[in-house]
């Protein structure tokens, strides 16, 4: 079959998928089953993948699901814990005295906190932490749910203490490895210079973030929709986009992959915690979402809590994930000791695996019960918090037990009877065929392009790492650098991944409205991918 004829055939469940989803407006959970019904059909007639890959890769999908839908209900839970506690009461009167102008709290809130947060864990947990919580300091949960997804951006590519570097491109070389030598240096070697490069131009493209942000939050949302909002309050985004990116490029050059969200984002907290208090570079005009009265925290008692108690959930859940993901500390082990795996599903080859504790929302979850104590928490307000959360991840997982079979069929197709590449390589394939030297500008968008089916930076680095450096090798590129365009790609995709914004979205009550949220959040993923593709052309005309 024509190669072309066949990357247009892989490609056409997605293209169906984004026209219905963000063309016609239709619901997550009227798209996605259509799209898992013609990802089969095309596996099964035109790939002949065998129904036993199919039954495999869906069980795989299914229980990747269940691993999500325990970090929406463990968010959640944390989330209704302090809202029925009183705690949240005191975290907004916080935010509020910090300033009331809902600019400043998208940056500390969603920038700043949120990259924290994808630092430390990964996995869709900034937006599905932070847009609940601009939420409660009467954000509109569109906004917050915009601004939630832009926060998974620059920090993603180092997310999780460098998962998506030391699992996802790491193992997606694990072929090339010996060619790698050949050419005259070590694997380790090469991610080092792989976090480098992606440091370096995560660094230029996401310091301009914070204004995007404000931009997108303002034009779609702001109570004015004028210019001048997000021009007036321009030097304070400048200087909170340097403070996060300076110290994160220098952690990914000079101390690797694990920890530049980490720095970078807890020095951010600190310097514009600094120019707040100073009131420097801060503008005079105080922008709200509405000129209403704060809405009052239900259930919430009458007397304040503590600011350090009630900030205390927060601050032990991001210890837990940090220590927990350190190699150097036993609790990463300890959680890993217990692990529900199923190998060779149907003698495919295909497995399905978990960690039950190590996921962040068990994590959430056992701070959750923590606390409940701590806070002496009544029985009845326990149980609502958990059922309100559980209603919420209900209905999330009703578009997830599609979303995610798809996405792993997809990838899965390799294993087919006619010898064909597995549908996403079909369609980079193609690409690279007529492209030839033009590959620097289509690498990241790949790394998008795996993210946005995947849901993840780390499994499209799997999927594609591999095939960027051969291609790079083959065209003369540098191969580190296309290598890292891929994980900078992979990270701006992650802005539009469909069971991300599935997640997110079921956290603030937005479950039906993931087209609409696709197509805002296309708008700083355009900007991000552009603006790499720059830098990357500009790189290789000067070297």
């Amino acid at each position: 079959m024509d190669q072309i004829v066949l990357a247009f055939l892989a490609f056409a469940p997605l293209l169906l998928i984004g026209i219905l989803l963000v063309g016609l407006k239709w619901p997550a959970k009227r798209v996605m089953p259509i799209g898992l019904l013609s990802t089969i059909a095309i596996g099964y007639w035109i790939w002949k993948v065998p129904t036993a890959v199919i039954l495999a890769s869906s069980f795989q999908g299914l229980w990747i699901a269940a691993d999500i839908s325990i970090i929406i209900f463990g968010a959640l839970s944390l989330l209704n814990m302090l809202k029925y506690s009183g705690a949240l009461q005191t975290i907004k009167t916080d935010f509020l005295s910090l300033s009331e102008d809902y600019r400043i709290q998208t940056i500390i809130v969603a920038w700043l906190f949120g990259s924290l947060l994808e630092g430390a864990a990964g996995f869709g947990t900034p937006a599905a932490i932070v847009a609940p919580l601009l939420v409660s300091i009467g954000f509109p949960v569109g906004a917050a749910l915009l601004a939630g997804m832009m926060t998974m951006s620059t920090a993603v590519t180092f997310g999780a203490i460098g998962t998506p570097i030391l699992v996802g491109v790491k193992g997606g070389l694990k072929v090339t490895g010996d060619q790698i030598l050949e050419n005259g240096t070590t694997l380790e070697s090469f991610i080092t210079s792989v976090t480098q490069h992606a440091g370096i131009i995560h660094a230029i493209v996401g310091t301009f973030m914070p204004i995007v942000m404000i931009i997108m939050l303002n034009r779609f949302y702001g109570p004015r929709k004028r210019w001048k909002v997000s021009l007036e309050i321009l030097p304070f985004l400048l200087l909170a986009g340097l403070s996060f990116t300076i110290p994160y490029a220098l952690t990914a050059i000079y101390l690797g992959p694990e920890f530049p969200p980490i720095i970078g984002a807890s020095f951010g907290l600190l310097f514009c915690s600094l120019l707040l208090k100073k009131s420097w570079s801060i503008p005079k005009r105080v922008v709200r979402f509405s000129d209403g009265p704060p809405q009052q925290t239900e259930r919430s008692p009458t007397r304040r809590m503590p600011t350090w108690r009630a900030w205390l959930p927060y601050l032990m859940m991001a210890l837990l994930l940090i220590l927990s993901r350190m190699t150097s500390f036993e609790l990463g082990s300890l959680l890993k000791s217990v692990k529900i795996s199923f190998e060779n599903i149907l003698g495919t080859g295909i497995s399905a695996s978990s960690y039950p504790l190590y996921l962040p929302g068990s994590l959430m979850l056992m701070v959750f019960l923590v606390f409940v104590f701590i806070y002496r928490m009544p029985l009845s307000s326990t149980k609502v918090a958990l059922s309100d959360a559980a209603k919420a991840t209900l209905a999330a997982m009703i578009v997830l037990v599609f979303t995610l079979p798809m996405v792993r069929i997809f990838i899965n197709s390799g294993s087919n009877g006619n010898e064909f590449f597995s549908m996403p390589v079909a369609i980079a394939n193609t690409f690279s065929m007529y492209l030839g030297d033009l590959w620097i500008a289509l690498a990241p968008i790949i790394g998008a392009f795996g993210a946005f089916i995947a849901g993840s930076n780390t499994i499209s680095n799997l999927t594609f790492a591999e095939l960027q450096y051969n291609i790079a090798l083959n065209l003369g590129h540098p191969t580190a650098f296309i290598v890292a365009l891929q994980a900078i790609g992979a990270a701006a995709g992650n802005m539009i991944a469909i069971h991300n914004v599935v997640a997110a979205s079921a956290t603030v009550g937005l479950v039906g409205k993931e087209g609409s949220v696709i197509r805002k959040t296309i708008i700083p993923t355009a900007y991000y991918l552009f603006c790499v593709v720059l830098l990357a052309l500009m790189y290789m005309a000067i070297t």
